[in-house]
């Protein structure tokens, strides 16, 4: 898996036992390479200007700056860099207010090293997921009052094998579910994401969840 420049890392972790733990995991994966640490919100943007990073793996709950804030700027700063929350708990409203701020998606403390390096590449391609009860808890933040909106408006841009696809990635599938489901080759499926990803301007598939959702066009 080393056939393209490797995935630079960066970690934000006010627990300097977590950064170590986690730095371990990165060591062996030879397409990703740990390139910034930093204990908060503040200390990650100061050292982000002077390393580039692919992918932030963020914890939410750090001092001065917090990961939302944090996100939030990184996203401001550096479109190009994509943020990996890092939680305790499967979802809750710090984390899902990451994911607002423009986190691509999040993983559990808990994670093993092959999670945790599946995830950034995830997160880096653009392609991150949301399991299916991490899915489920994300809708009940944002689908409490779904509002009332006119759903052949809303999904106008999109062709007919596109909304097939988008109700796909509604429900957490993945690319080979959906591949399947639809009866698609894996690049087909890629290429309508990408396509709906850019005619809805979301920026990846997590925020096609929560626009979906948002907008009442998926009742929980």
């Amino acid at each position: 898996m080393t056939d393209g420049p490797r995935i630079r890392v960066a970690l934000a972790d006010d627990q300097e036992l977590m950064r170590s733990a986690l730095g371990v995991m990165l060591e062996d994966p030879p397409d990703l390479e740990l390139v910034v640490q930093a204990a908060d919100g503040a200390e990650l943007l100061e050292r982000l200007r002077a390393h580039r990073a692919d992918v932030v793996v963020m914890d939410v709950r750090m001092p001065r700056m917090d990961g939302i804030e944090a996100t939030r700027r990184v996203r401001a700063e550096h479109p190009g860099t994509r943020v990996l929350v890092l939680t305790t708990f499967d979802l809750d409203e710090v984390v899902f207010a990451a994911i607002r701020a423009g986190a691509s998606g999040f993983l559990t403390k808990d994670a093993s090293a092959e999670e945790l390096a599946a995830a950034i590449r995830a997160v880096h391609a653009g392609d991150a997921t949301l399991a299916p009860r991490a899915t489920a808890s994300l809708v009940d933040f944002v689908a409490r009052a779904p509002a009332a909106a006119d759903a052949e408006t809303l999904l106008a841009p999109l062709t007919a094998r596109e909304r097939d696809v988008l109700a796909e990635l509604v429900v957490g599938a993945s690319n080979d579910e959906i591949a399947e489901r639809l009866y698609l080759t894996g690049n087909t499926v890629k290429t309508h994401v990408k396509a709906i990803l850019a005619k809805l301007e979301l920026p990846d598939r997590v925020h096609v969840v929560i626009w979906a959702y948002e907008h009442g066009l998926v009742v929980r």
